[in-house]
């Protein structure tokens, strides 16, 4: 059973939207029983989230998310793009400024995730670091972020998180490998 082929075959790719950020494509593909079938799919260039550690505290934002209709608590982010020749790394060092007004020398990898990989291609590199520089003159937030900074130890961000008031996969993510961290 581990060496079936399980190979989906393209055969049609209609592009039905490309804006700023994604792509949406319906392909026609073939299966590998013999049969066809439709897969609605949305590219886009992934992106990166900063479990950024103050003195003992994460640093999290507050921000409203319009797929949602409300506000989430979520760690430092954003989307890759041409500015950051593409590096995840460099992604993550421009969030991490631009959206708390820190940096680092030291920036650990922790992980590369794919979201929702039943129709997205989206990839998401989670970075972790303890060693914070304060920015004397940040970049400034994008125009169209309104971001509230948020400090809380591990037992808060813990408890929000079976409260319910941490709902975003990346930060329990992060919150999970800086538990992880702490312990050795």
């Amino acid at each position: 059973m581990k060496d079936m082929d399980m190979t989906e075959k393209t055969l049609k790719r209609e592009t039905l939207f490309k804006g700023n950020i994604i792509e949406v494509a319906l392909d026609t593909v073939s299966l590998p029983n013999g049969g066809v079938s439709q897969r609605e799919l949305v590219f886009h260039p992934g992106g990166v989230g900063i479990v950024a550690i103050d003195q003992g505290k994460i640093i999290l934002v507050r921000q409203f998310r319009k797929p949602l209709e409300k506000v989430l608590l979520e760690i430092p982010a954003g989307k890759r793009d041409e500015k950051d020749h593409q590096d995840p790394k460099e992604t993550a060092l421009r969030e991490l400024e631009e959206e708390t007004g820190f940096t680092t020398q030291n920036l650990e990898k922790v992980c590369e995730v794919y979201l929702s990989p039943g129709f997205s291609n989206e990839k998401l590199w989670i970075y972790y670091t303890d060693q914070l520089i304060k920015v004397p003159n940040p970049l400034p937030q994008d125009d169209d972020e309104l971001l509230i900074v948020e400090r809380y130890t591990l037992e808060e961000a813990k408890k929000a998180i079976l409260n319910g008031e941490i709902e975003d996969g990346k930060t329990i993510i992060g919150i999970q490998y800086w538990e992880m961290h702490e312990k050795g």
